[in-house]
């Protein structure tokens, strides 16, 4: 019984898809063909002329004195250069979180083990690593100076300039 219905109703459907193109075309196709006709029929507009392009007032700069901002001034480079001793070691193997920007990292709690605390840190993947003072995280060479109940002090040396490195201090607060 349930096959024979299942049969019937899809024969129904098939002669429904058969009429319907059928009852779509009764009448509505000779207005649709009059009215683009009448379209077609009608003068054509005058097109608006394109806007005046108002003149730019050239401006020429007068550096008065100024330095160039495209040449490197070596004497104001050379002064600010500090102790190359600041260099990050290039041969040192990078840790995981290194691949990691500071700012897309959260401290998520701690661990006591003996007389060892470690930090546990969150990437934004939502994989936690722990780490401990002295390890490595950001892309700056941020080493971990301190890490206390609800932070993590981190020492990074930057670049402004090739070959001036200094140290700058960021902290990773813990995130509820």
């Amino acid at each position: 019984m349930n096959r024979r219905l299942r049969t019937a109703c899809i024969r129904g459907s098939m002669v429904l898809v058969a009429l319907l193109p059928g009852g779509c075309d009764r009448g509505g196709t000779q207005e649709l063909r009059a009215y683009v006709d009448e379209v077609k029929a009608r003068p054509p507009k005058a097109i608006e002329p394109l806007p005046e392009i108002q003149p730019v007032d050239a401006f020429i700069f007068d550096p008065d004195g100024r330095r160039d901002p495209f040449v490197m001034d070596t004497q104001t480079a050379a002064a600010a250069r500090t102790d190359d001793s600041l260099a990050p070691d290039p041969l040192r193997p990078k840790e995981e979180l290194e691949s990691y920007p500071l700012d897309s990292l959260r401290m998520v709690g701690t661990v006591q083990q003996q007389d060892t605390r470690w930090a546990l840190v969150q990437t934004r993947e939502g994989l936690v690593y722990r780490v401990r003072v002295g390890n490595y995280l950001g892309m700056n060479n941020g080493q971990i100076v301190d890490i206390t109940d609800d932070a993590i002090r981190v020492t990074e040396i930057v670049s402004e300039i090739p070959g001036d490195w200094r140290e700058r201090s960021a902290t990773l607060a813990l995130t509820p």
